[in-house]
């Protein structure tokens, strides 16, 4: 009886199912995602910014005040090709999708997912609002109610919604916060499985807390002005953006597919490498990353509090 192989389709969208569970700060943030097709890496789409209208008293005997919904378009350029690409056995192809997934295809989707989110957490270079000094050490940790009150207090002040503020935070910082009583009492919530592990103290002090292990790190020897501790971020779903588009299928390409899922497209490419002669499977996504508004967004640098 002859094997049968695993498709381009079936690893296609076992790998958006993979990718759709493992991101944390992609899922956090204002989506843009359609199926339409986009020639490269480089090509600019124009996105829909959300509306933002005032509410205006009403006369009696008057009339109303119509208002343009000022979303306007921001042009997003598709500067970032996150690519896995390794060769495969005929054996491998011949192995279940769990197993192959297990094997090959989960390690090859988290990579990308990691990736994503750390082009998603670049928009902090944007933002010049924060609170904390971003010097000390973790002992002396800036505590969770103080960082969230006063980053909260500073998107009060800019009239950022009070609802969707979500704040991400790396492994220390967490690791901190969770030594603080009123976190310890915290129910966790979220809702992928990346979101349920991530979250790690319920509704906290007007945010959501998460923890990404892509937040980074503060250099072994910080140059002077850089922070010494993790810089973390709260924001508004609305202050960046994660811009996602098809890649088009290779031309000619018989062993292809793409799949798109919930704000994700993921294309799937069969090859031979005759220089190697090895069969090769190509994992691509396609997207861009956009601050819609810094003044939504601030960073949580502290260890100690600033003066």
């Amino acid at each position: 009886m002859a094997n049968t192989f695993l498709t381009p389709q079936v690893i296609a969208q076992a790998a958006l199912a993979t990718l759709y569970e493992t991101t944390v700060a992609a899922q956090l943030v204002h989506r843009d995602y359609s199926p339409e097709f986009v020639a490269k890496v480089g090509d600019t789409v124009n996105v829909r910014k959300p509306a933002v209208f005032e509410a205006q008293e009403f006369a009696d005997g008057g009339s109303i005040d119509l208002q343009d919904a000022t979303e306007g378009n921001v042009p997003v350029v598709l500067n970032h090709h996150a690519d896995v690409s390794f060769s495969v056995t005929t054996k491998d192809l011949s192995l279940k999708i769990e197993d192959f997934a297990a094997q090959l295809l989960d390690p090859a989707m988290e990579a990308i997912s990691q990736k994503i989110d750390r082009d998603v957490l670049s928009f902090r270079n944007d933002i010049t609002a924060e609170v904390g000094s971003g010097t000390g050490d973790y002992t002396s940790l800036y505590t969770a109610a103080d960082s969230l009150v006063d980053a909260g207090t500073v998107l009060d002040i800019a009239n950022v919604p009070v609802t969707e503020r979500r704040v991400i935070v790396g492994p220390k910082t967490k690791g901190a916060w969770l030594k603080d009583p009123l976190l310890q009492r915290a129910d966790q919530s979220g809702s992928t499985a990346a979101l349920r592990q991530a979250n790690f103290g319920g509704f906290l002090f007007g945010f959501d807390p998460y923890m990404s292990q892509n937040i980074g790190q503060p250099a072994a020897n910080p140059a002077a002005g850089q922070p010494t501790t993790e810089v973390n971020v709260g924001f508004h779903r609305t202050a960046v953006a994660l811009v996602t588009r098809q890649l088009e299928l290779p031309l000619g390409a018989q062993n292809a597919a793409i799949e798109g899922y919930k704000g994700f497209g993921i294309r799937v490419v069969y090859d031979y490498d005759i220089k190697s002669k090895k069969d090769i499977v190509s994992l691509d996504v396609l997207y861009g990353v956009k601050t819609l508004d810094p003044a939504r967004a601030v960073l949580i640098k502290g260890a100690d509090k600033a003066a």
